[in-house]
């Protein structure tokens, strides 16, 4: 096991590596979740690591996340709505740069894989029960701080959810219209003026560390309903509105319910955290996909 956070990274960045390889392999695919779970479950997180950020999530999995993008600039990952996918460098890298240091030397010099590293077979099926059992025993001891604040935090979103229940129930009686109102709605919809449509994902959420303040189970997690925005068919934007206490917060915007694809701050593909200094009150958080813009207000 690696000493500091930064050797820890870069063994983990290699395991990504070796992780997708074997889906290549294999035939089969794993999501970023999955591929970035078993990573720090074949080198898992120090005590240090594993303490959870103001975000709710360990320091160690920001840190990893936020690494992958030296291998996308490297040229051996490249990260798509569809999920992340290994390119054939990629692959050859695991064999041209073999032990850590070594890679993590090319991986921050630009180290372009010599051209005739071969791109790595698939072991023999008698090997192949081996290799994927190590994982399994490694996972349990070391995730556990991450597992004990994920559940204090479900605790809290469950007593916030039981608070407001009778609330939600009063307005959702409110909004079942009468008949009338309903003709009425559905002859002006009839007599709208068409309105320029763009191309539009299948949710976008807001994730960021207040989710739980909205009601979510967990922080940084886009694939709860709590953290969705609204697309708005008039202006074409996506948006969210809540009441959230003074403070600093951060997030990003995800598409689809999961982290493929994200933007943060000026648009940037997987790009640094959006920041929110708040005095307290209803804000709403506006996001246009065309430009991959965010207004805060």
């Amino acid at each position: 096991m690696a000493k500091s956070i930064a050797d820890n990274t870069d063994l983990r960045l290699k395991t990504v590596l070796h992780v997708l390889t074997e889906g290549v392999w294999s035939g089969g695919s794993l999501n970023a979740g999955e591929v970035l779970a078993e990573a720090t479950a074949r080198v898992p997180f120090s005590d240090h690591e594993a303490t959870l950020l103001s975000g709710g999530i360990p320091r160690g999995h920001k840190t990893l996340t936020s690494a992958t993008a030296k291998l996308v600039k490297a040229g051996w990952l490249v990260k798509g709505r569809s999920g992340w996918t290994i390119t054939d460098d990629g692959m050859r890298a695991t064999v041209a740069f073999p032990d850590a240091d070594s890679f993590a030397t090319a991986l921050d010099a630009g180290t372009p894989v010599p051209a005739d590293v071969a791109i790595p077979p698939a072991p023999s099926p008698a090997a192949a029960p081996a290799a994927k059992a190590a994982p399994a025993k490694k996972a349990p001891a070391k995730r556990t701080p991450a597992k004990k604040a994920a559940d204090a935090v479900g605790k809290a979103a469950k007593a916030i959810e039981d608070a407001v229940e009778p609330v939600v129930k009063a307005v959702r009686s409110r909004k079942a219209a009468p008949k009338t109102a309903a003709k009425a709605a559905t002859k002006a919809k009839a007599e709208a003026p068409a309105v320029e449509s763009f191309p539009q994902p299948e949710a976008v959420a807001v994730a960021g560390d207040f989710n739980t303040i909205l009601g979510a189970p967990e922080n940084w997690a886009p694939q709860y309903d709590e953290a969705q925005l609204t697309l708005d068919a008039l202006d074409q934007l996506w948006k969210i509105s809540a009441d959230l206490p003074a403070g600093s917060y951060t997030f990003k915007i995800a598409l689809n319910r999961s982290w493929d694809e994200n933007y943060g701050a000026f648009g940037t593909f997987d790009g640094p955290n959006h920041e929110l200094h708040h005095d307290g009150g209803t804000v709403t958080i506006r996001y246009d996909h065309r430009t991959r813009d965010i207004a805060i207000n």
